[in-house]
């Protein structure tokens, strides 16, 4: 991560924003509020809000990227996004109820996994019915990786005492009242999984 203009800046989120927000224009068509946790930057927020007025998004994260996520928006200030809730994974309550959609992006790897664990799980209790969760990363499936980058990547993750990557099997076991619909293929060797609450 770099200082841009004084405000945090990764460029990994500026390379991948625009597909990102064309996949979530179509899945969350129909979610009026939208949480995302783990905002970093901000820089996912603000272009996410003004590409899709038609919602509410709401910012989370853990306190200490809060100043960051608010000099994004304090530059870009929208009706439709929200400045940061309190939200740490197995440390803090969900942020609010009402949400029917929730976004995370480049979140599960760095966690560990039992944090993974409880953030599936308190996303499968929160959403409503119908409910949509969009999750952007890189994942195994059945043990593999898509690359080679991506296993390298994953053996840097847990040297340096991170989780490393879930795999998608994992992550239906952990939210087993959430559906697995759509597991797209993003830039970069990522994913996007698209989970909707079991009506």
């Amino acid at each position: 991560m770099q200082l841009m203009s004084d405000k945090p800046f990764s460029q990994a989120c500026e390379n991948n924003k625009q597909a990102i927000l064309e996949q979530l224009r179509v899945f969350f068509a129909d979610c009026s509020h939208v949480l995302e946790i783990g905002s970093g930057t901000g820089q996912h927020a603000v272009h996410f809000a003004k590409g899709m007025p038609n919602l509410i998004w709401q910012c989370s994260d853990q306190v200490h990227y809060h100043a960051g996520i608010n000099q994004w928006i304090d530059e870009f200030p929208l009706e439709n996004l929200h400045r940061p809730s309190e939200f740490k994974v197995g440390d803090t309550a969900w942020p609010n109820t009402g949400y029917d959609g929730v976004f995370s992006a480049n979140t599960a790897h760095i966690m560990q996994k039992s944090e993974v664990q409880t953030m599936m799980r308190m996303i499968s209790e929160n959403l409503p019915l119908g409910g949509v969760f969009c999750q952007y990363g890189p994942f195994t499936l059945e043990g593999q990786f898509n690359s080679q980058s991506n296993a390298d990547f994953h053996q840097k993750l847990l040297s340096e005492g991170y989780g490393g990557y879930c795999d998608l099997n994992e992550l239906k076991h952990w939210a087993q009242a959430l559906k697995l619909n759509e597991c797209i293929e993003m830039p970069a060797n990522n994913l996007l999984l698209v989970w909707h609450k079991h009506k």
